[in-house]
């Protein structure tokens, strides 16, 4: 159906094919220095968390090696057990093969392209309408909450997809057993990209989706209740190896019920944003505009046309997934504002799972993905809507007037009250030229104009929400992104190695480095990195104590939180036992000075004392501890150490790898060897080929006890979570596509191609 009974040239243009290749236009008109290679991301977490770990990721591999363990960061954390680091996520091989200046941005990109594909296809199917599918997909694919995920690429490809799932679940279903096996590899695909939260409101919208069809008997309800189950089991089914590895981390993490807050939610004023984007909040972010207290998203503007198409759907249309798609838009909505509303602290009383789900805004992404939808079914009947177009658009033009004077008469802490006026000025031009499409479309007419108002219209959304904000996404020379840069700049004396010392930034440098901004992204990163914020020292291979990770040990984590909220505490010894060579220079958070007194990472002969967790970090808050002397262990471990005092031992030598510790130790009697690297159940100790007890050391480290005489130790990490889950899924995928092998041969010969059929994908 075409939204007025007559088919335009613009609406004929927006076939699959040809709205394949015009998304992909606008995304190069959009970046067209990073698809040529010219610039690259570099803004907040793609500098600092995604590029760094793809760099390691890629590292791996040309050493041929799966990426289990980071011994750079924290002390050593599990790397592929994190999910969203993205080490089995099968496209991830694109920017893993590539050059990576070029290849992470362009990872991205491509999944902001296939989002908006999808979501296209998403709406045909729902809509019927080529023309409001391609603004669904354009609208979904430029917003501001998309735009900002482009720097978590992790983020990007589960985001991406969100409508793929969607559709074919529906269809699986609906349709037959090619359905059920295609929306598993889907659901597979978006699991492995790993952004958990998005994945979540995924499958829950996905099951409101199936429950509202189920109630209503729009498909036999038999097959509904056998296929549904199926497919969710073959997605977990076909993960096994991602998902085994995360849930163990999981349940030896810090992260527990109870653990997230209500930090970074929406604020209260948050609403005003989707008119004026640029209201209550400041560019003082690396010149990136961001609301007060929330940090997470720099934007969730959907444009002012999608804004009023999606409020116009409820008026003019009946049907039930019209009212599905605005209760989710309207429970993305309040479960954003988080602690600004009852509704979310009380869920999480009832429910303190949700608890895992870190910043409340993140619930945002259920309304980005329902607004499009809503506004291309607007868009299917907008001249039986015509009637609440005028008045609705009124009320938004007003709203926007009042944002705007609320912005000048009373502005908060920090605001730019002329940037708002300017970003109100702004979308109200936008909001006049989208109605002025808008009426043209609703009149029943074959005028010139009319012929190309529904390309204009889709150009006017994208140009409006690719303007809505300063640069969002900055971009800068790849030169920043130049291996071993900051040792060659910093020159350290000593130079933290892989196996020999650490480098650590000061509590105070930690908080300092989290603040700084400076308004050019190219200096900001480069000053960050020679501080070696969060990951950044991956890019020049310098081990360090601290990291920026979703999960980490519990242990360690707790003992991490302690060094760095006591601010005044005197670390001195335990600085010591960790190898650190270099430490944060006072009053300057970007140098560095030398440490002298640190010790080698694997040490042997301290004597045992047995403490609790407790109490073995009180003694390092008192500075009551001498690695070269004595070694916590916990209670636990008494029955199975035969030491009792310090003993004569040396390491001879030893050397880490990125999954594996040697070390060759003389000891004149059994003695303890201690390793200062994060320990971890996964890890396991051979002395002389001979397996041995691994204990936990300091609270969060290793140690090994070895007999009299010399040795040689083995550490190694063995992840069996994963190991049998990469079973599972292996005989999963070839079982699948056997299985879709099997169906598409029932279909042949394939039947001839049906040329109106043809027609309709060019």
């Amino acid at each position: 159906m075409q939204p007025n009974g007559n088919a335009t040239f613009a609406e004929k243009f927006f076939k699959p094919v040809r709205f394949g290749i015009f998304l992909a236009l606008l995304v190069f008109a959009s970046f067209p220095q990073v698809v040529l290679g010219l610039e690259t991301f570099v803004a907040r977490d793609f500098g600092f968390f995604a590029y760094p770990l793809a760099h390691f990721q890629q590292d791996c591999l040309r050493q041929g090696q799966l990426p289990f363990w980071d011994p750079y960061n924290n002390c050593g954390v599990p790397f592929l057990a994190q999910w969203n680091t993205m080490p089995l996520y099968p496209p991830a091989l694109f920017y893993l093969a590539l050059p990576l200046t070029w290849s992470l941005g362009m990872f991205s990109l491509l999944h902001f392209w296939w989002a908006g594909l999808g979501m296209y296809f998403l709406a045909r199917r729902w809509t019927g309408n080529d023309f409001a599918a391609a603004f669904a997909g354009v609208a979904f694919a430029f917003n501001g909450f998309t735009l900002n995920l482009i720097m978590w690429p992790s983020h990007m490809a589960t985001f991406s997809w969100l409508p793929w799932v969607v559709l074919l679940a529906e269809r699986a279903w609906r349709d037959d057993w090619q359905g059920i096996i295609f929306a598993a590899f889907a659901g597979a695909f978006q699991m492995l990209a790993g952004g958990p939260e998005i994945i979540l409101f995924t499958w829950l919208i996905v099951s409101a989706l199936w429950l509202q069809q189920f109630i209503h008997g729009e498909t036999p309800r038999g097959a509904m209740l056998w296929r549904y189950p199926l497919v969710v089991g073959l997605v977990f089914s076909l993960t096994l190896a991602q998902l085994l590895p995360f849930l163990d981390l999981v349940a030896h993490a810090q992260r527990e019920s109870g653990f997230a807050d209500l930090r970074w939610s929406m604020p209260g004023s948050g609403l005003a944003n989707l008119l004026v984007p640029m209201a209550f909040g400041s560019t003082a972010t690396e010149g990136i505009f961001f609301q007060h207290g929330q940090y997470w998203t720099s934007s969730y503007y959907l444009g002012v046309g999608t804004l009023w198409l999606a409020l116009l759907a409820p008026l003019g249309r009946s049907e039930r997934r019209v009212w599905l798609l605005g209760a989710i838009t309207v429970t993305g909505l309040i479960l954003a504002l988080g602690e600004n509303t009852p509704v979310l602290p009380a869920l999480r009383r009832l429910l303190p799972q949700l608890s895992f789900i870190t910043y409340p805004i993140k619930y945002i992404t259920m309304a980005i993905f329902a607004a499009p939808l809503l506004a291309a079914f607007a868009l299917v009947d907008i001249a039986k809507v015509q009637k609440n177009l005028l008045p609705l658009g009124g009320g938004l033009f007003a709203l926007l007037a009042g944002i705007l004077f609320w912005t000048q008469q009373a502005p908060q802490p920090g605001d730019d009250p002329a940037a708002a006026l300017a970003s109100g000025f702004s979308r109200a031009a936008f909001l006049i030229f989208t109605g002025a499409v808008l009426f043209v479309l609703a009149k029943n007419t074959k005028s010139f104009l009319l012929r190309f108002a529904p390309l204009l219209l889709v150009l006017i959304a994208w140009a409006d929400v690719f303007t809505h904000l300063p640069g969002q996404n900055p971009t800068v020379p790849p030169t920043v992104y130049e291996l071993n840069l900051g040792r060659v700049v910093l020159a350290m004396r000593p130079q933290p190695e892989l196996g020999g010392s650490r480098a650590m930034l000061s509590p105070e440098a930690a908080l300092e480095l989290t603040s700084f901004a400076a308004s050019d992204a190219k200096t900001n990163f480069l000053a960050k990195r020679t501080g070696y914020c969060a990951n950044a020292n991956l890019l020049d291979g310098v081990p360090k104590v601290d990291g920026f990770f979703s999960l980490t040990p519990r242990e360690f984590d707790n003992l991490l939180s302690l060094i760095y909220s006591v601010t005044n505490g005197n670390w001195a010894q335990l600085e010591n036992f960790l190898g650190v060579s270099q430490f944060t220079a006072p009053g300057n958070p970007l140098a560095w000075q030398a440490r002298t007194s640190f010790l080698p990472l694997v040490t042997a002969g301290q004597k045992p004392v047995f403490l609790d967790d407790t109490n073995t970090l009180w003694a390092f808050g008192r500075n009551d501890f001498d690695g070269t002397r004595m070694v916590f262990l916990p209670p636990e471990a008494r029955p199975l150490v035969t030491v009792s005092n310090r003993t004569t031992a040396k390491v001879l030598n030893s050397q880490f790898d990125n999954n594996t510790v040697d070390a060759v130790v003389e000891a004149l009697e059994p003695s303890l060897v201690i390793i200062a690297q994060t320990y971890f159940h996964n890890w396991q100790a051979e002395v002389d080929g001979k397996m041995a007890p691994l204990f936990r050391a300091n609270a969060a480290f290793q140690a090994v006890q070895v007999p009299a005489g010399h040795h040689r130790l083995h550490l190694s990490y063995r992840d069996r979570a994963f190991e049998i889950g990469a079973a599972i899924s292996i005989c999963m995928w070839v079982n699948c596509f056997i299985t879709l092998l099997l169906v598409m041969r029932r279909s042949w010969p394939p039947t001839p191609p049906d040329p109106e059929e043809e027609e309709n994908y060019f």
